[in-house]
């Protein structure tokens, strides 16, 4: 017997370890809070690559014409993805937390809910914005950014 299987007793109703089995609802349930935990997570990252192909092209753009107008510009659009990257991560951290209170058998979780509400008042803002994974990559750019502005004037 594998590690898996020990314990288990037939294939429907099946009790590994000391864990009750999951319905076919719950399941499907956790299949659509981790769908859309990799859709966030996904879209978090598409987002770093336009932050990276905008920022690349507006810093050589202010750069070449030494033009604070440009680089104030940046700011923007930077301020702009970073907000909506810190909303991506919200939203998955949400669902996250959502996903482990739907994954215990005695969850009172409304079956194929997706309402992550009340896991998001108790995450503010500042807590999610100022992440480390978002402060590397975001930081940097804005001080380079902020950096080429004071330079052009």
């Amino acid at each position: 017997m594998t590690a898996l299987s020990e314990g288990a007793e037939g294939a429907e109703g099946a009790v590994v370890g000391d864990r009750a089995p999951l319905g076919a609802d719950r399941i499907k349930h956790l299949e659509f809070i981790q769908a859309t935990i990799t859709r966030l997570g996904t879209n978090s990252f598409l987002v770093k690559g336009w932050v990276l192909t905008l920022a690349a092209g507006l810093f050589a753009l202010s750069a070449t014409r030494l033009s604070w107008q440009i680089a104030g510009v940046g700011i923007v659009p930077l301020l702009c993805f970073w907000y909506l990257d810190c909303f991506f991560l919200r939203q998955e951290r949400a669902f996250r937390r959502l996903y482990d209170d739907a994954r215990s058998p005695d969850s009172t979780v409304e079956m194929l809910s997706m309402n992550v509400a009340p896991y998001l008042t108790r995450m503010p803002w500042p807590e999610v914005w100022l992440t480390p994974t978002l402060l590397l990559f975001y930081a940097p750019l804005l001080l380079a950014d902020v950096a080429l502005l004071v330079f052009a004037l």
